[in-house]
């Protein structure tokens, strides 16, 4: 349960961002501003409305940031009972799978309770935090941190049901439609994962040696125009391009539902980003253009290599060829929940960020994950090869 949730003991500090109380608590503010506004054009049948078996409600999300902010600022950081422990366990992301979150006999809050909620614990954590202050930073950060991340699962729910404002999904081009551009990056051996300055997430530790071979990476990830390559040339139909999960999860879907990857504004521009495709889909794409996704060691070697992002990052997630686990000497902090119980579950990595991700969030060493079959990210593909 999220109130039982043990912190475990002898994980490293981190200092937090913000210089000072004044500065954490404009940041609280700004990151809760950030969400009402988010979907204060969505109507309570909107935000009660289930869009997708794979997505819970919009409200569910918004009560859910509110405990997770009552837990970790105002229980955990501040000291102070919960505000509705009986909704603890209802809005935990891991007792309360997304498939069990819109039963109506279970007790979740409506709309208007869901508002109510995330009202008064903000109310509560801002007064708590200015008696009692950020300590070393390490709880405020994963509270907010915490907030944009589930700012963006509501854009692709909204994304889904249609219900992001115009321009919501913006159109993000690239003018690559010739085919990759490729960067050499040289082999040897890199420091990889996050430092000890600063907030991380416990899966970006410990920083650690890894030594690659020399490869290539493509400069932009690939366009609708890639996509539409694939299609045309028949790639949902040779097996050869297609990993064997791959192929079963393509022929387990209803054939209209087989070559419709959610692309932004396809039909018009092939020079826009590829978007929402699967992991699948991804491997293939990069089969089909002789070449194959990067693994994860790779896509920070070449990202770090000249000390800024790669050429096009942060517009959708890349995915990876690495499975999501545990660096050599991991330890969980806060909370095992948040990275651990993932690993070595067929999850895969994501790196990069997209439109829809906060710079505060999207770092060079940032993990996402999940699952290869997945559409519903705004994920695209960044293609690498052997030299």
């Amino acid at each position: 349960m999220l109130v039982a949730t043990t912190v475990q003991s002898g994980a490293p500090t981190h200092s937090g961002t913000p210089a000072d109380n004044d500065s954490a608590l404009a940041t609280l503010e700004g990151t809760r501003a950030r969400t009402l506004a988010l979907v204060s054009h969505l109507t309570a049948d909107e935000l009660e409305a289930v869009h997708s078996s794979i997505m819970g409600p919009l409200a569910w999300d918004l009560a859910h940031i509110a405990a997770y902010e009552d837990l970790w600022l105002c229980h955990r950081q501040c000291h102070l009972e919960l505000l509705r422990p009986d909704l603890a366990e209802l809005y935990d992301a891991f007792e309360t799978p997304r498939s069990q979150r819109a039963d109506e006999q279970s007790g979740f809050l409506d709309a208007n309770g869901a508002r109510a909620y995330m009202e008064a614990v903000h109310h509560r954590a801002s007064d708590a935090l200015t008696r009692e202050g950020i300590g070393d930073g390490t709880l405020f950060e994963l509270v907010v941190r915490h907030e944009l991340q589930h700012t963006e699962t509501m854009r692709q729910t909204m994304n889904i049901a249609g219900l992001l404002p115009r321009g919501g999904h913006p159109l993000l081009t690239l003018a690559d439609a010739n085919g990759p551009q490729w960067q050499e990056v040289r082999g040897g051996a890199f420091e990889m994962g996050a430092t000890h300055d600063g907030f991380a997430y416990d899966n970006e530790r410990p920083r650690h040696s890894e030594t690659l071979p020399a490869f290539a990476i493509a400069r932009l990830p690939l366009t609708n125009g890639a996509w539409l390559r694939f299609h045309a040339d028949g790639g949902y139909e040779r097996r050869e391009l297609w990993s064997s999960e791959g192929w079963e999860w393509l022929h387990a879907r209803e054939p209209a539902e087989r070559e419709q990857p959610r692309v932004s504004a396809l039909e018009s521009d092939p020079n826009a980003c590829l978007c929402h495709v699967s992991y699948f889909e991804a491997q293939a794409l990069a089969a089909a253009e002789g070449a194959r996704l990067p693994s994860e060691p790779e896509w920070e070697k070449a990202a770090g290599s000249s000390g800024r992002m790669l050429t096009g990052a942060g517009l959708v997630w890349e995915w990876t060829s690495s499975d999501f686990t545990g660096y050599a000497g991991f330890r969980a902090h806060p909370y095992r929940e948040y990275s651990e119980v993932f690993f070595d579950r067929g999850y895969k990595v994501l790196r990069g960020g997209s439109w829809a991700t906060h710079e505060y969030v999207a770092t060079p060493t940032f993990r996402n994950w999940d699952l290869p079959e997945r559409r519903q990210i705004f994920a695209g593909v960044r293609l690498a090869r052997d030299l």
